[in-house]
């Protein structure tokens, strides 16, 4: 892969989220007289714009999705952030990535000001020229927009810029800027999901994307 520039999703792909994701959706769902003792079931909000989860997963209209959404945050923003965890290799491959001259950014549905702390928190944000997330009223949650935004912001040229992530919105959301795209079998979207996007590379797990940049 020869891109010069190179954006990552977050969750799923850099990090593994699912414990502060997960119970902080419980959390959310307790608030609103929901008991979801099976955090296993709570997955499929990993990825997604967590707005349109709480009302696709749970069939809320929009104020009581907002209203799980703020639920969410209360947990998530003091406690949930720091239950996360580097995937073993990641720092090594950005390291690696950055030796050989590429410029990384991040490109998150997640809020600008969560994941600023969270690369702060487990120490890989100096990896990234900029963090690029959505806003806290929703602004920016569809990758679409996102990564439209930050080729806007950079002045990237999509011929030389490579998305990677491990859901079908960050696929959806490169192809539709004009971006390759990787899909990563190690985070919380199916092969399936991933393959019916048709990324320009897929690797199951990391070792083999950190090879595929040798």
């Amino acid at each position: 892969m020869h891109h010069s520039t190179i954006l990552f999703d977050l969750d799923g792909t850099l990090t593994d989220p699912r414990e502060g994701i997960t119970r902080s959706i419980q959390h959310a769902l307790a608030k609103l007289g929901i008991d979801e003792p099976d955090l296993t079931k709570l997955e499929p909000f990993i990825g997604p714009p967590l707005l349109q989860a709480f009302m696709e997963f749970y069939g809320f209209d929009e104020a009581r999705a907002w209203e799980a959404v703020g639920y969410y945050r209360e947990r998530f923003k003091t406690v949930g952030l720091y239950e996360n965890l580097l995937f073993d290799g990641v720092l090594e491959m950005l390291e690696h990535l950055r030796s050989q001259g590429r410029t990384l950014y991040v490109a998150t549905s997640k809020p600008s000001v969560f994941a600023r702390e969270i690369a702060r928190h487990f120490a890989f944000d100096h990896h990234f020229k900029v963090i690029y997330g959505s806003e806290l009223d929703g602004t920016r949650t569809n990758k679409v927009e996102l990564i439209a935004h930050l080729i806007a912001e950079e002045r990237l040229d999509p011929e030389h810029t490579l998305m990677i992530g491990d859901r079908k919105h960050d696929l959806i959301g490169a192809h539709r800027n004009g971006l390759q795209a990787v899909g990563v079998g190690y985070g919380f979207g199916s092969h399936a999901e991933l393959m019916a996007e048709s990324p320009a590379y897929y690797y199951a797990t990391l070792p083999a994307l950190r090879a595929g940049f040798s």
